[in-house]
């Protein structure tokens, strides 16, 4: 798979330090985490209304914008990308309904 999501990453972290007047994302860390996940949860939205529709163009579009807005999410919340491939490779291989239960027990 492309590491097209970790230089997307490395890009956010950059742009944190930019003017928000010049760029989309500066703009988003101006405003806090809170409206970084504003926007995340109406990317989400989007990406599920064109999934019932059937829209494949529209889905594959609002998913990419779910995967920016959740990494300005993560970065807002001083959260890393490797942070999540890390919890992603610690669950490769158990079951989702084992994993999820074990979630409960915390």
């Amino acid at each position: 798979m492309s590491d097209v999501l970790t230089r997307l990453f490395a890009t956010i972290e950059a742009r944190k330090s930019e003017d928000p007047e010049t760029s989309y994302t500066a703009s988003l860390f101006a405003k806090g985490p809170a409206k970084c996940a504003e926007k995340f949860g109406e990317e989400a939205v989007e990406a599920i209304i064109a999934a019932v529709q059937g829209d494949e163009d529209g889905l594959r579009a609002e998913a990419a914008d779910v995967l920016y807005h959740l990494q300005v999410l993560l970065s807002a919340s001083n959260l890393r990308w490797e942070d999540v491939l890390a919890t992603l490779e610690a669950r490769a291989g158990t079951s989702g309904h084992a994993e999820k239960a074990s979630r409960r027990k915390r």
